[in-house]
């Protein structure tokens, strides 16, 4: 069975306590504190595996958590570190809170590998507490706890070009003719449950990658049927080629369906319309004396103009397939092949917001900029994308957040000044 979508929990390890432990050795009356540290807790990771093609391992083990760390105990012994938690993903897999529904990591890209929950820290032993005029400490520092958060798992196919179009338009049909999938193939008005993919090769080119986008039907922006399973598949391609029965064969009206469906893919998301599309007018082989004609000019006479290509085609006879093919090629070397990543809109509170790793705010009177630097800086930078709206508001909210602002402000800063944070700058202005 297609598994492309999960809720989880996840959890990291708590970190070990430190220990409170004094050495007691024959000759030795007084050998001072040597409790040792407590381990750190495991990370929850996750990590793409190419092998995978659905959520399947997600729909019936709904739990997962990293190992504690130990405590530290006497002589100054470390606390074994807590074993991480990996979880394996097919790559596309987008990972949202479960709660505000905000993208915490896209598996896709380059990105294969995201620690989600760091584990806790192991607490420090009573050795770390031993001052001249506190020579025998009797407290040792807690491990720091565990995260927990709820987790939705969204598996958005990776292709090229999305296939979309009403059931029984012979998308599949088409699929089998231009790749090597196997789709099943049948005269029914259901529709098919789960997206199948196909590399096209063409003679002289390197060939792209399709998706049968499972059939859609009227209202599925709004859930009904499968539609929200079915159209976030297409939000990963980078074209979309409506297939439509121009031959009416059931009585549809080729021109109303894909009308339909860009209304569909536009209450959905916005975003869908601007892909670049192209129509196939599929059918073509049923059609009699200058039927083929008037329809395919009626087709280009409604959305050639909006930059719509049409192509009269037959997937049954493979009519008008290969000009198709080569013109969908052309467009793709056109809009280029960078992936379609989503940005991370949520990191967890107490990753980055509520850390307590240090950090600094001064002045550089040789270069006249403020200097921000530090570990927690460092990890706010790696988690975020600046170069987004909604990365370039996290930052800023975790300026303010975190009293950086603040201290800018006791600094003496005024608008227009400098800010440096690494290899970035960047003026300020309140």
């Amino acid at each position: 069975m297609f598994a492309d979508y999960a809720k989880i929990t996840i959890k990291s390890g708590r970190g070990g306590d430190g220990c409170v432990s004094f050495r007691r050795e024959l000759y030795v009356p007084a050998g001072g504190p040597d409790g040792g540290d407590g381990g750190k807790g495991g990370d929850l990771i996750f990590e793409v595996d190419e092998s995978l093609n659905t959520l399947n391992d997600y729909k019936h083990r709904r739990k997962f958590s990293a190992g504690n760390g130990e405590p530290g105990s006497k002589r100054r012994c470390h606390g074994a570190d807590g074993e991480d938690c990996i979880l394996a993903v097919p790559k596309g897999t987008v990972i949202r809170d479960a709660a505000s529904g905000k993208v915490i990591a896209d598996m896709s890209g380059d990105n294969n590998r995201q620690v989600i929950l760091r584990g806790g820290r192991g607490g420090k032993g009573n050795q770390h507490y031993a001052t001249p005029t506190m020579q025998a400490p009797k407290y040792a520092q807690p491990g720091k706890d565990a995260k927990e958060l709820e987790v939705i798992l969204e598996l958005k196919t990776i292709a090229d070009v999305g296939l979309i179009g009403f059931p029984n338009v012979g998308k599949s049909t088409f699929l089998s003719r231009v790749t090597n999938a196997k789709p099943k193939i049948a005269n029914y008005h259901f529709t098919t449950l789960n997206p199948n993919l196909g590399v096209v090769e063409l003679d002289g080119t390197d060939g792209f990658v399709i998706a049968d986008i499972p059939g859609l039907i009227e209202g599925a922006s709004e859930g009904v049927g499968l539609g929200h399973q079915f159209l976030k598949h297409i939000e990963r391609t980078r074209l979309l080629l409506h297939i439509v029965d121009a031959a009416s064969t059931e009585g549809r009206d080729p021109i109303n369906d894909i009308r339909i469906i860009n209304k569909e893919l536009s209450d959905y998301n916005i975003d869908l319309t601007n892909k670049p599309q192209i129509i196939a007018a599929n059918k073509t082989d049923v059609f009699y004396g200058t039927e083929e004609e008037t329809v395919i000019s009626l087709l280009k006479e409604e959305f050639e103009p909006d930059g719509i290509k049409v192509f009269p085609i037959s997937a049954v006879s493979g009519k008008g397939v290969k000009e198709l093919l080569y013109y969908i090629k052309q467009q793709l070397d056109v809009i280029g092949k960078d992936p379609i990543v989503f940005d991370a809109e949520f990191i967890p509170e107490d990753e980055i917001v509520q850390s307590d790793e240090p950090f600094t705010v001064t002045y550089d009177e040789e270069e006249e900029k403020y200097v921000i630097e530090g570990p927690r800086i460092e990890k706010m930078l790696g988690y975020t994308n600046l170069e987004s709206e909604k990365g370039f508001e996290f930052f800023q909210r975790f300026l303010k957040e975190n009293g950086i602002l603040d201290m800018l402000c006791e600094l003496g800063i005024e608008d227009g000044d400098t800010v440096k944070i690494y290899n970035l700058e960047f003026d300020y202005y309140k």
